[in-house]
């Protein structure tokens, strides 16, 4: 579960997906970090100086698909994806939790390099819940999630407008283990792929999910403690230099625990299982969410 497993062909196709299409201009060939196109080919990034800083590589115009790709199923765009090497989800020690911050950090530092629709972390977890209450209607295994749902702020179940304040930086929108490869294979620098989510909004949210694994006990304290002072050590804004970070992450972390379960509850449904050990900690953890106040306020470092 800590580890997504990645399959990562020469050219892998994604069309829309949830009625959203890939985001503009970075969803045919994106690594973070690298300056190579899918055709093995210089890249550019349509001349912004942004995306260059951030590593983000976009499509150059006009190119053509390499031979041997993917075509287009009914005229949908596609994303071509060079290959890289995934995170081995057989060996959890070897998790780069150092270099995901380093790179969620450049990333959260860099300007948008051209209008990006707002950052969906709210919206991801109200659908997340709606699948849920529509896999089992009058389940009681629902209610320690919907308990945590509600202690939410109506801006984190997307239901107001999110605080303007820390809403205007570039965002990844879906961090997990599965969006880091290595490129060049197989020993290149760990990059970010998967850009489809990317957006402005509250960095915040994409240190949630790893914040919320470790809240519930999937996420080691020596690998958040690394997570988290290397994003601080790479001058990441979503976190304090210093001191306490959960006042700014624990909403975020909160409504990624109760996505999570929600998601875990309605695949549940569908494959006709209960949940396993992992899936029940998060499940778990929503109970606890219910006893806590909607927004956690400012104190000493714990």
């Amino acid at each position: 579960m800590l580890l997504p497993p990645l399959t990562a062909p020469e050219h892998v196709e994604r069309a829309e997906r949830d009625g959203r299409p890939a985001t503009p201009h970075l969803g045919v060939a994106a690594l973070y970090g690298s300056t190579t196109a899918p055709d093995g080919g210089v890249a550019t990034s349509g001349g912004s100086p942004a995306a260059s800083d951030a590593g983000l590589v976009a499509p150059r115009v006009g190119v053509a698909a390499p031979a041997g790709s993917p075509g287009a199923p009914g005229g949908r765009p596609v994303s071509l994806w060079p290959l890289g090497t995934p995170v081995d989800p057989t060996d959890p020690g070897a998790a780069p939790w150092a270099e995901a911050a380093e790179l969620l950090a450049r990333l959260h530092r860099t300007a948008p390099p051209f209008p990006l629709p707002p950052m969906r972390g709210p919206a991801k977890a109200a659908r997340a819940v709606a699948r849920m209450r529509a896999a089992r209607p009058g389940d009681p295994t629902l209610l320690p999630v919907l308990a945590g749902w509600r202690t939410l702020p109506a801006w984190a179940r997307d239901e107001a407008a999110p605080p303007t304040l820390r809403s205007g930086f570039l965002c990844h929108g879906d961090l997990h283990l599965g969006q880091l490869v290595r490129h060049p294979v197989p020993d290149g620098p760990w990059l970010l792929i998967d850009v489809d989510d990317a957006g402005v909004g509250d960095p915040a949210w994409d240190l949630a999910r790893p914040a919320a694994w470790y809240a519930a006990g999937l996420l080691a304290p020596e690998d958040w403690s690394v997570f988290l002072h290397a994003y601080r050590l790479a001058g990441g804004p979503a976190v304090p230099a210093d001191g306490d970070p959960w006042p700014v992450l624990d909403v975020p972390a909160r409504a990624l625990t109760v996505q999570t379960a929600a998601v875990a509850l309605a695949k549940c449904a569908a494959e006709q299982r209960d949940p396993d050990a992992h899936e029940q900690l998060m499940i778990e953890s929503c109970a606890r969410i219910a006893t806590l106040p909607p927004e956690l306020t400012p104190g000493p470092a714990s």
